[in-house]
């Protein structure tokens, strides 16, 4: 649903507000109403008290209803007027009542429950009001009452004044006008705010949401471009990172399947020559083809010379494949370098005679101790000696070299054949490659891989040099 999130923005803030309105409302309105009544009460009892101190400044007191009908009526007339409230005067013992207005009497059984006992707390001396007056009065009001002393300091009548609470009911309007124009404001306020904020979150969030389906159709180079100081500016970073990581990720497997189907193809062209071989010296064979016993065992031979080809390509690929493997262990153990290389002349040195090579060990750093594995570091450098022996021209001698280069213990082997091209030794390790293949008959284009995964596991680094004339050196740097 498009923009729900801005909906549910403006409605979480619309709910809220109103609710805190709700409650802060009622508050504020029970407050303000008690806080105006408690103010005009306070004002009314004020001028009651002041209106009953001038009455009980007259030398006449009214006594048992004697001139409460007399000179106080006109009186009374003329406190309604200035007092711009009614104006009550009960006597006590008559248990009447003057008004002013009204220019009448009531008695106290005209009284509502609850009115005359206003009465008689102001003749034992007090201050008081209540709203029980509103029947009589016909509107609701406060009362308030105060007693007015006579000469001789007794309590001779009671000051009612009472107030109409129009006034505090207008108040009280007042001010919920005031506050609804408040919340009123709030909520348009709440709704920008709102929009705001829904903008503020929606953006980034469209723009991850677009670099996540051009990463899901596969363009990894999408980018979300959000660079917020917050919570959504740190994942769109993280999605940024996990993009890049999947298009490193991409790029790796997109090699790798390159190199699987290369792989594949020298694998098949490999296999497909001494097979094909095989195949046709089996059929001349079978066929009878050929009855001379010396033409046959000259095919027996170049089939067990296929066949050995075969194992040894065979085994190669094995052997390759678990070095590559990640979960392919090898056992390390502390060890003498100068041991392993001593050995791995010493296999050598049959091959190397039947082609009059020599092999010379000139050792600068003496025992070399070192941790590895025996077995896969002898074959690494039988690998590179086998090479050495085979390219070298009769009557040279291979040269192995243990000495310090570049701050650190080194093994060099070289020889002195008709070395490598430029543009070929970036490729001498690739599964496969055959720099000269008319040398490198009997090869299966596998030892220098085989090598350089059993130095990468021993952490050793291996350079070829090479002037494509007349040497060639692999250097070990351990």
């Amino acid at each position: 649903m498009k923009h729900k999130i801005t909906y549910r923005l403006i409605g979480y803030f619309s709910v809220v507000l109103l609710l805190f309105s709700v409650i802060a409302g009622i508050l504020f309105f029970a407050l303000f109403t008690q806080h105006t009544a408690k103010l005009h009460e306070d004002e009314l009892k004020a001028r009651a008290v002041s209106i009953a101190e001038t009455l009980s400044q007259f030398s006449q007191v009214p006594r048992q209803g004697r001139g409460m009908s007399g000179g106080y009526g006109a009186y009374l007339r003329f406190l309604d007027d200035i007092a711009m409230s009614e104006v009550w005067l009960a006597d006590e013992h008559a248990q009447m009542i003057q008004t002013g207005h009204r220019n009448s009497a009531l008695s106290y059984r005209s009284l509502p429950s609850g009115a005359e006992g206003l009465i008689q707390q102001v003749f034992e001396g007090d201050v008081v009001s209540n709203r029980e007056f509103g029947p009589v009065l016909g509107s609701p009001s406060i009362t308030v009452g105060a007693p007015v002393y006579g000469a001789d300091g007794e309590i001779s009548a009671a000051l009612l004044l009472h107030s109409p609470i129009t006034g505090i009911r207008q108040a009280q309007q007042g001010g919920v006008l005031i506050l609804t124009f408040c919340i009123s404001v709030a909520l348009v306020l709440a709704f920008v705010l709102s929009v705001l904020l829904a903008r503020h979150f929606i953006n980034p969030l469209k723009k991850i949401g677009l670099a996540a389906e051009q990463a899901m159709g596969g363009d990894y180079s999408a980018r979300t471009e959000v660079t917020q100081d917050d919570e959504i500016g740190s994942l769109a970073c993280n999605i940024d990172k996990l993009f890049a990581q999947l298009s490193t990720v991409e790029k790796e497997r997109e090699k790798l399947d390159s190199m699987r189907q290369d792989f594949m193809s020298n694998i098949s062209h490999e296999l497909r020559t001494p097979v094909t071989v095989l195949k046709g010296s089996l059929e001349v064979l079978t066929e009878g083809l050929v009855a001379d016993p010396v033409e046959m065992q000259g095919y027996f031979r170049q089939m067990s010379a296929d066949t050995a080809h075969l194992e040894r390509l065979v085994n190669d690929l094995l052997e390759l494949s678990r070095l590559q493997s990640t979960d392919f262990q090898i056992e390390k153990t502390e060890l003498n370098l100068t041991d392993i290389l001593k050995e791995a002349i010493r296999s050598m040195q049959r091959i190397a005679g039947q082609k009059e090579v020599r092999i010379e060990l000139e050792n600068d750093l003496g025992n070399l101790c070192f941790f590895g594995d025996y077995g896969r570091l002898r074959q690494m450098f039988v690998i590179i000696l086998d090479n050495a022996v085979k390219f070298a021209p009769p009557g040279s001698a291979v040269s192995v070299k243990m000495h310090r280069e570049g701050g650190g213990p080194a093994v060099s082997i070289s020889d002195c054949g008709s070395g490598i091209l430029p543009e070929d030794i970036p490729y001498i390790f690739d599964r496969f490659y055959m720099g000269r293949p008319g040398q490198n008959k009997g090869g299966t284009g596998l030892g220098l891989s085989i090598a350089k995964q059993i130095a990468g596991r021993h952490g050793i680094r291996i350079a070829c040099g090479s002037n494509a004339c007349d040497y060639t050196t692999f250097t070990f740097f351990l």
